[in-house]
């Protein structure tokens, strides 16, 4: 899948609400999202910038399994 440009924090977070993650803390500038399905602890930190590097996206999407 071509890696999506010039996404924004906000944006990425409605994806990932998406798969059944929400938004738990906001430390600085960083944001953690915690899945919320049963039996599932799994976190995902992101920035808060406008707009997230490409390569912030794609190690986000690589690590998270993300596409």
């Amino acid at each position: 899948m071509k890696l999506l440009r010039d996404v924004s924090a906000s944006e990425l977070i409605k994806i990932v609400n998406n798969l059944g993650y929400k938004v738990t803390r906001q430390k600085g500038s960083n944001i953690r999202l915690t899945c919320s399905k049963p039996n599932v602890k799994h976190h995902i930190t992101i920035p808060n910038h406008e707009p997230i590097k490409t390569g912030t996206l794609s190690s986000i999407s690589e690590i998270y399994q993300i596409s």
